[in-house]
């Protein structure tokens, strides 16, 4: 977002031109002020956004890095937030109101023909095409239906009446799935209304393979094998279905995979492993043929060609500098797919598609470590559903239980990385073929060490709030239990463990066994003590992962959980890189913290003399650019200069 905002934002941001005013408080129950191109032009001009939701949170922070700058006017702006639904000026405490400026913002007044319900659903991204469509159109005053039809039509392209073959249907569904699109329930059961009121797709299965990412690539992979056959033999009709094929989700036997707007994305969907190739006893028939990348032929030279068509398309999906948050969010679930790929190759692979991976990646460090110096900042500040930072989790389930009325339970699992994840997973899948995932990706906190991370996730809260524990995970069960308390489950109903992941599911159903539990927190250190001892890579910790999912502790504990009737969300609270570390520095008690991953400095100064020492004795002379990479390979953030923590890693130069 550069400093010339456009559409809707132009309304917020008109506000806050020309003099900065001291104070500014602001109702914003829709999330505009912290939507990402309006927070970057703001601290453009020199503000500070914070959030005010719980008063006792708000003011310690308020007190301890605000009041004091403010009254000596060196905080030229301050622009505190309120986003409760059904939030009002009066809900700020006296004295801010007493000296600050007051506004208002909402979806109503950005959008006042449109209904109110139906545009609140919409993720934020999507606002500038709905704002340059009403601009367009002009709308007259549209209930609920009408907006649904409005926002259907042009902002997702879709037309419901239009939608008459099974080649439309599947062409609008791969190309809202495969790019990932967030789109409101509400909108989605009108699309679905319509398409059945008409009579049409019947027999599909719409209800899951519209709203759901994972069962609509389930849907079709069960239906491959299908078409692979009738490439090669007709089917004798007279047979049922189920005589053939084992179907999971009912529908029609055939798709038009080769239809021609159908077809462009198959290759993408086998690449990127949203689909898996088969084996076919006509392999070799159609080998030759455009299907060839979905079937199990030679397994390297299937592995070469899939791991060099990743690269391109990694290499183009790479965000710019500038890119949303939401760019990186999807980046993610590409990147960690390609380094399962890379290593699944062994110890030799392909020599020119690892140089081309190891330039890619040095690329990539580059790249997010400038868009974090200049974004990362303000993602806090985000609405927490769908989350975008670890600590929205907790405020994400909590709605969860507010709402629908569920139990939830978080699985957490330490120091697991996406790309060990997607291991994980395939071999859940593969070995208990019941299990269904739904994959997305959130922001750790920075630094990445467990006792800011995690301890942040479990409090619902940024590291701010908890700093007479950052240091330590011993106070995780009490946090942990005060979030929940603060959303009104009472604290006998809230439920803790700390695991290993290998034979102790006793002590987690232990834990559960009370019938008042309704929320549960279990933290799986196995994949974190498995890296501590890691010798062998990035190859070796996707074996051993590999290996103990396969043993089955992962999904014995989903198991034991959605026997208890709890919906089940797992994540990790930071990930892991393979880097080449050098020891433990010797320098006595200079850092606050000595990990043997990272050290944590008192003073900026301590910390600027250590990274030259490094700089000096570690790497070649002149090469400082390229240790700042080393650095955020190794799974560290930036040295944090102008920060109020220091950090830096301990590692060996190696070209």
């Amino acid at each position: 977002m550069n400093e010339k905002a456009s559409g809707w934002r132009d309304r917020i941001l008109s506000e806050f031109d020309g003099n900065a005013v001291p104070l500014t408080l602001v109702v914003d129950p829709d999330g505009l002020v912290t939507e990402e191109g309006v927070l970057e032009t703001l601290q453009a001009r020199g503000f500070e956004v914070i959030s005010y939701e719980d008063p006792v949170a708000f003011r310690f922070a308020y007190e301890s890095k605000h009041r004091e700058r403010l009254d000596r006017g060196d905080l030229t702006g301050l622009v505190v937030v309120r986003q409760a639904p059904g939030a009002s000026l009066c809900d700020f405490p006296y004295d801010l109101l007493q000296q600050g400026r007051r506004l208002s913002f909402s979806l109503a007044e950005l959008f006042p023909n449109l209904s109110y319900p139906v545009v609140s659903a919409l993720d934020r991204s999507e606002l500038d095409i709905l704002y340059a469509a009403q601009q367009r159109y002009n709308p007259e005053t549209l209930g609920d239906t009408a907006t649904k039809d409005f926002i259907l039509r042009h902002v997702f392209g879709v037309v419901a009446e239009l939608v008459r073959e099974p080649e439309d249907l599947l062409c609008l569904l791969l190309r809202r799935h495969y790019q990932g699109r967030r789109v409101p329930k509400t909108l989605d059961e009108r699309f679905i209304q319509v398409l059945r009121s008409e009579g049409r797709f019947n027999e599909w299965p719409l209800e899951e393979i519209i709203p759901r990412r994972e069962a609509f690539f389930a849907f079709l992979q069960e239906r491959w094998p299908v078409f692979l056959d009738h490439l090669v033999r007709g089917m004798d009709e007279h047979r049922e279905a189920s005589a053939f094929y084992d179907l999971q989700y009912p529908g029609p036997l055939e798709l038009p995979f080769d239809h021609g707007d159908v077809r462009v994305y198959v290759d993408n969907l086998f690449t990127e492993g949203h689909l898996t190739p088969v084996s076919h006893p006509k392999a070799g028939m159609l080998s030759s043929q455009w299907v060839a990348v979905g079937l199990k032929t030679d397994p390297a030279a299937s592995w070469r060609r899939r791991l060099h068509d990743l690269l391109a398309v990694v290499e183009k999906a790479l965000p710019e500098r500038d890119a949303r948050y939401q760019e990186w969010l999807a980046f993610a679930r590409k990147w960690a797919e390609l380094t399962v790929l890379r290593y699944e190759g062994g110890p030799e692979g392909d020599r020119a598609g690892r140089e081309r991976f190891e330039s890619l990646r040095c690329a990539i460090d580059g790249r997010f470590s400038t868009w974090m110096l200049k974004r990362y900042a303000g993602l806090h500040n985000q609405p927490a559903t769908p989350p975008v930072m670890l600590h929205h989790i907790p405020r994400h389930l909590a709605r969860a239980v507010q709402e629908r009325r569920v139990k939830v339970a978080l699985v957490v699992v330490d120091g697991l990385a996406f790309d060990q994840w997607l291991v994980a997973r395939s071999t859940i899948c593969e070995c208990w073929p019941g299990f269904r995932f739904h994959d997305g990706a959130v922001f750790a906190w920075v630094p990445t060490l467990t006792s800011f991370s995690r301890q942040a996730l479990l409090a619902g809260k940024p590291p701010l709030f908890f700093p007479g524990s950052l240091y330590t995970t011993d106070r995780e069960h009490l946090l942990w239990t005060l979030f929940w308390s603060d959303q009104g489950v009472e604290r006998g109903a809230v439920a803790y463990a700390n695991v290993v992941g290998d034979e102790d599911l006793g002590e987690v159903a232990e834990a559960l066994e009370s019938p008042k539990i309704r929320v549960g927190g279990v933290v799986v250190r196995k994949v974190d003590k498995i890296m501590h001892g890691m010798e062998l890579g990035a190859a070796g910790m996707h074996t051993l992962v590999r290996q103990w999912a396969k043993e089955g502790h992962l999904a014995r504990l989903f198991g034991l959980l959605l026997e208890q009737g709890f919906e089940v969300y797992l994540t990790s609270d930071h990930g892991n890189i393979e880097a080449h570390g050098c020891g433990v520095p010797a320098e006595g008690a200079v850092a606050d913290l000595r990990g043997a991953r990272a050290r944590i400095y008192p003073d900026p100064l301590l910390r600027k003399r250590r990274d030259s020492r490094m700089l000096l004795s570690g790497c070649p002379q002149g090469s400082r650019g390229t240790v700042c990479r080393c650095w955020r390979r190794a799974g560290w953030p930036f040295s944090g200069r102008g920060k109020e923590w220091s950090v830096t890693g301990a590692f060996r130069w190696k070209r």
